[in-house]
This record gives C-alpha cells, structure tokens and sequence, in this order.
C-alpha cells in the first residue's frame, strides 16, 4: 500500500498513543476497574446457571496475583486488573446470593402465619406490610421463608412492631412478564422475601413468645416514627420527608411523572448531600465562632466527621432504603476525603463508591435506582472536572496588554464568554442538567420505556423545591415534632410543594410531554452506557469519541427491539394480544395490572393498564380473543372450557394443567410455563415466532428448574375432552395463579 495511503493511519495511531498516555498519566485507567467488576456482576445475574465459588476465587486470587508480577508491563497489567476485577465481581455476586439465601414458596399456600410487623406502608385504600415470620401452617421451619409482603383491604390498627397472627395467602414472588422484563423474583430472593400475598380475615395482635432482636426493634421504632411524620403531613411531603410513597395518589404520581420530575419523592442523592452539606456548614460555622477551636485545631476535619454521623442518621430516619444507601456511600466517602486532604468531588472517589457496593449489594447495579444516580453524579462531576481544568488553564495564561487586535483574538473571547456563561449562574445550571439528562436518558428509556422532553425545565424545579423547601424543612420539622412545634414548617413545605405541583401539571400539558418507547434490543443498554461511560471517564477528546461508534450500535439496538403480538404471564394468569387495530387488549378473568402496564409500557403505549383490559370478552370459564391475522387465543380459568376451546382457538393459554389431546396449534399451560415463564409471540411471514423469558437450561435460586417427574395423568382422556368435576381441594391449588387480584400484594412492584 502507498505510504501517502498509510501515512493518516500512522498519525492516527501516533494520536491515539498519546491519548493513551495522557490518559495514564491522569490515572484514569483505575475508573475502569468498577465497570469490569459492574460487568462481573451482570454476567453472574444473567448466567443460567450458579458458577463455582471456589472456582471464581481462584481465578480472581491467580489474576490478581499475576496483575502483580506484570505491573512493570502496563499493556498486561491493566488488562489482567480488568480481568480480575470482571472475575471479582462475579464472585461478589455469587457470595452475596450465598449469603442472603433463605426459603421461597413454590406454589399458592394458605395458612396461618404469625411473626413480627417490620414495616407497615399505609395506602389510600388499606396497607401493605413486611412480615418477618416466625411460623406458617404447614411448612417445616426449614421451608419457611425469612420474610413476606401482605397486603390488606382496610388499614389495620397497628403498626410496625406488632406480633400478629392471621390466615394468610401466600404467593411465589412473580417472575418477569416479558423475556427481558423486570424480574421482581430476583430482586425479592436477595431482599430475602420469600413470599407474597394478602391477609385472610381477622388479624389477631399477640404478646411475642420470644422479644425481638435488637436491629429488627430498632427497625420497627423508626418505621413507627415515620408513620407517625406522615400522617402530620401531605402525600407528596411525606414522600420528600420520610421515604414513604404509598399514600399518593395515581393522579399525583402521573403528574409528577410525566414533568420527568419523579426524583421529587425519592430520598436520593440531591437529599443526601444537601443534608451532609448543611450539617458540615452548620457544624464548621459553629466551631469557627471559637478562635481558639478555629485557629489551634482541625475543624474542618471535625465538622466533616460530624457531617458523616448526620448524614447516617439521616438515611437511617429515611428507612434506609437501597437508593439511599448508595447515596449514603457516596457522601460518606466524599467526606471521608476531607478527613485525609483530599479533594472531596472527584471520579475517583465515585469508582470507590461504585466498587463499594459492588462488594456489599452487588445485585443493585441491574436496578434503574442505581443506573440513573451514578450516571447522573458522573455527568455532573465530569462537568465540574472540565470546569476546573477551563479554570486552571485560565489562571494559567499571563494577560497580556496588546496596542491592535491580533487574528484570532475575537474567536477566544467568543469562546470564554460561551465557557463563562456555561460554567456559572443559571446558564451553568442548565448545562449541568442538560449533562446530566443526557447521561440518564438511556436508562430512563431502557428502564421505563418512556423519556419527558421538558425534563431542562422540571429538574431545576425540583431542585429549588428540594434545596428551599424539602430538605431544610425535614430536618426542622423532625426537630420540633417530638415539641408539638412543627405544624408551621410543614405548611412552609407545602407551599413549595403546591408550587412545584402547578408547574408540573403546566409541564403535563404541553405537546409531548411524554414520549413512550418501545422495549430496547437486549444489548443496546450495554453499548449506550459505555458510550457514556467513555464520555465521562476519559478526559481526551479522541478517547472520548470511541463514544460516537458505541452510542451509534446503541441506538440501532434500540429501534430494532423485540416485536410481539401476543403475550402471556409467567402463571398463565393473563394474557395480552394485539387486535386488528394494532393495539394491545388484555385477557384475564381477574387482571395482573403490574404485567398488563408492562406489556404496554413495551409496546410504547401509554394508556394505563385498566383501560387495556377484555371484560367483555370473558366469561367465567374463558376469556377468548381474536389476533389481527384472524387467529383465535383463549385463556381458559375453568376446565370445562377444555373441551370446547381445545378445539377452536388457534392458542389456548391457561394457568391450569390442560389435557395432553388438546388440539390447538399453541398450547401454553401450567406445565409448558413452568419451563418458559413469560412468553411472547410475534407474527412473521412464517408463522408464530416464539421467545421465553426463561431458557430451558436455567437453574438459579430466585428461577429454580422445575422438578423432573416420571410423568403425570392426563386431566381428563385426551380424545373425548370430558372432564369429570374438579376436587375442590384440588382446584383452590390449581387456580391459584388465576385468582390473583390486585389487592394480593402480588403487584410485582420493585423492591426499594
């Protein structure tokens, strides 16, 4: 080849090795380390089987250790740390899933279960609570799981700490309700809940046997104390204050939501270091009144430590939930900095937050909690890191006195203005969330299938509300609560809160408010964060562009993800399929919402899941649907509907046994689910493409393989399609997939 042809390949070869070095020379190398154990992690969760322990720690401890002897070879070093830190994560994972392992129902029980109230969340219509359970009828203390969630229809009169007895319905925790949809199994196996359901009848509040443990009483005490706040105040500021967001409301949640503003009700990372920064200049301040303190001892350092005691006061007041948790760790270690002279907001000590709960709750990086927070704390200290170096260069540059003009000279004071305007004031404000908006945006779209293009005008809403109103008012209202002096700092916070709720329901209004997606290609979210991850780890310009290719693939895995016509629950409980209009109809005799707003959030249809469900089409044995391409689908709840359906509908879907003759083309029962989960079909040129959520191989603790069996009889002889009249005792087993109702608990909504 030419040397004028190789000469640009030479240059860019040249370039990229002087990146290289620019890079390494800023050790930015190290922030990669928590995205090859992130990946660890991801690779450990999504395998479908458990991998070796003892396998994974030899690997990591020969990996390292050879990361060791070839440190003097860089190119080898780093990736041998890489490959290590991959390993590392996935043993983090594994170790995690080893620790938390406790027992999960496998099927609908109902029984007498009795144990401790560890948290009670009060809705508008009933309550929901956290059981930790001591004893349920029927099952062998080896069998009984740690924990479970109930529902109830009224609010009970008691609170957390209560120990209670009652009958109750048990359920598996459902599995996801799409092939690649959100699996609340797993997330329940690592919160160790072992189950779901609702309370049957009276509920009888009895002395405990034996007190509870320390940490499960304090537990109690606080989530007493925060029930207490909550009803002193507004839904929404009870949300802002205590963490709890039950008693809003579906209007509310819909407003605040399509404003792209619902990090209002969350404790996360705005709250937390608002809250360690008002304690570390209070404190500073304070002390700093002292000239002996201020000028004979560190209190710099010491209001730093105190600001760490407030902001873990502070998470634990909140409830400690998993977002909190990790912005806790975020904020301990950026103040931890201050303790050892370091400079506090840096990416380094965000890989050291990120690593730290990789090895703590490594599960947590698969949740959208953790995606949007640390993207988002990326972008904005990518910003401030960009900010600085602008700065430092300025002060760099000797000012130099000109008698004329010199070429160029109007051009960079073009460019200082823009970096000025961008850089301070409302102007860097709008950078810094258009940055930041822009980091989270993937995950937004990937997680809930639906971006708010006024997001530039909610966030720096919220975080008025939040700086002005939120944070300083929950600190003092908590203050003077146990007074009786609080009342007038909650009607403070809720003229904030009115404010803020006028405008985001004016956002709501306007065209486009809320752009619905459709489900993203498995493997776009992987190419679109590390798109931006280069973006915001690198620090040169040419590294920084290996985002362009990655973020193109990214998009294409987007718009090309998975189609489908029909879909169908884990249980067989319900079923959606796609009429002749093109849109999603919902079949079910008792509807699954959660899955119903699922199926629809993936169809990029923004209705709400009511709107979507048949009853006209169901009776009580079937419900009975017809696809756009004429075929007919039933979901049979009664086996006397076998013998008709088995015969008419092209697809019959049932949470029942259904008989071994049965003649439609497609049959999914409880036995063929069992095996699948949830399962889509499309319709090709070629006939019904099918994709299950579970792959045949998969064995995991929170997705256990069905047990092989011998075989079973038939329901009923194959050919003549009689059934003869179910055992009732039988039949409450059978159909308890389909009886499940909204107020089951069961919703499948994600654990916090």
């Amino acid at each position: 080849m030419s040397p004028a042809l190789l000469a640009p390949f030479a240059r860019l070869r040249l370039a990229f090795a002087a990146a290289f070095e620019t890079e390494c020379a800023l050790r930015r190398t190290f922030l990669w380390l928590p995205v090859a154990a992130g990946a660890g992690v991801a690779s450990y969760l999504s395998a479908d089987r458990e991998p070796s322990i003892w396998l994974l720690t030899a690997l990591t401890a020969v990996l390292s250790g050879l990361a060791i002897v070839a440190r003097e070879r860089r190119v080898a070093f780093l990736a041998l740390c890489a490959t290590a830190a991959f390993f590392a994560g996935e043993l983090s994972t594994a170790w995690r899933s080893a620790r938390v392992a406790a027992p999960v129902i496998q099927r609908t029980t109902i029984g007498v279960v009795e144990g401790f109230v560890e948290q009670m969340d009060f809705r508008r219509a009933g309550a929901r609570f956290v059981l930790r359970v001591r004893a349920i009828e029927g099952l062998a203390p080896e069998a009984t799981p740690y924990r479970v969630r109930l529902s109830v229809r009224r609010a009970p009169p008691f609170e957390a700490g209560t120990y209670v007895k009652f009958k109750a319905r048990l359920l598996p925790p459902s599995r996801a309700s799409l092939p690649g949809g959100y699996d609340f199994a797993r997330d329940a196996w690592f919160a160790r809940l072992g189950g779901v359901g609702n309370a049957l009848g009276r509920i009888e509040t009895l002395a405990p046997p034996v007190p509870a443990e320390f940490s499960l009483s304090a537990a109690m005490a606080l989530d007493r104390a925060r029930n207490a706040l909550s009803r002193r105040i507004d839904a929404i500021a009870a949300a802002m204050v205590t963490g709890k967001r039950d008693l809003l409301s579906e209007n509310a949640r819909d407003v605040i939501r399509e404003a792209g503003i619902f990090h209002i009700i969350t404790i996360s990372g705005v709250q937390m270091t608002l809250v360690a920064a008002i304690f570390f200049i209070g404190f500073r301040r304070a002390l700093a009144l002292s000239p002996s303190l201020a000028l004979r001892y560190p209190i710099k350092k010491w209001s730093a430590a105190l600001a760490m005691l407030g902001a873990v006061i502070y998470d634990v007041s909140t409830g400690s939930r998993v977002g909190t948790e990790r912005a806790l760790i975020m904020t301990l270690i950026m103040l931890g900095a201050v303790l050892a002279d370091r400079q506090a907001l840096t990416m380094r000590n965000l890989a050291f937050a990120a690593l730290f709960v990789i090895l703590v709750e490594p599960e947590a990086i698969m949740g959208a909690s953790f995606q949007l927070s640390f993207a988002a704390v990326a972008a904005l200290v990518a910003v401030y890191e960009g900010r600085m170096a602008a700065t430092s260069a300025e002060r760099e540059e000797a000012p130099i006195l000109r008698s004329k003009p010199v070429a160029g000279e109007g051009a960079r004071l073009f460019w200082g203005s823009v970096r000025t305007l961008l850089g301070h004031g409302p102007g860097g404000l709008l950078f810094a969330t258009f940055c930041a908006t822009a980091a989270t945006a993937s995950f937004m779209a990937y997680n809930f299938h639906e971006l708010s293009p006024y997001v530039l005008i909610g966030n720096p809403m919220t975080l008025t509300v939040i700086e002005v109103f939120a944070v300083p008012g929950a600190l003092l209202g908590t203050l003077l609560y146990p007074l009786g002096l609080d009342p007038w700092v909650w009607r403070y916070l809720g003229l904030g809160v009115d404010g803020v709720m006028w405008a985001a329901r004016q956002v709501g209004q306007l065209p486009g408010a809320s752009v619905h997606l459709p489900a993203f290609a498995p493997f776009s979210l992987a190419f679109l964060s590390l798109a931006a991850l280069c973006m915001t780890l690198w620090r040169t310009l040419l590294f920084r562009a290996i985002a362009l290719p990655l973020l193109a693939i990214g998009l294409f895995g987007a718009a090309s993800g998975p189609k489908f016509d029909v879909a169908v629950a884990a249980g067989g409980e319900a079923a959606a399929y796609r009429g002749e209009d093109g849109r999603l109809a919902v079949l079910a005799a008792r509807p699954n919402l959660f899955a119903a707003e699922q199926w629809l959030r993936a169809d990029a249809d923004g209705r709400p899941a009511a709107a979507a469900v048949r009853k006209s089409e169901c009776d009580k044995a079937a419900c009975v649907g017809r696809l756009a391409d004429g075929r007919t689908l039933s979901l049979v709840v009664d086996r006397a509907a076998f013998a008709e359906d088995c015969l008419r509908a092209d697809i019959i879907v049932t949470p029942l046994f259904a008989p071994k003759g049965c003649a439609a083309q497609i049959v999914l029962d409880r036995d063929a689910l069992k095996k699948t989960g949830a399962v889509t079909l499309a319709l090709t040129p070629g006939g019904l493409t099918r994709a299950a959520a579970r792959s045949p191989e998969e064995d995991r603790p929170w997705s256990p393989a069905p047990r092989r069996t011998w075989g079973r009889a038939p329901v009923a002889p194959a050919p003549q399609f009689t059934l003869a009249e179910p055992d009732p005792a039988a039949s409450a087993q059978d159909d308890g997939a389909a009886s499940r109702r909204p107020d089951d608990g069961d919703d499948g909504s994600p654990i916090e």
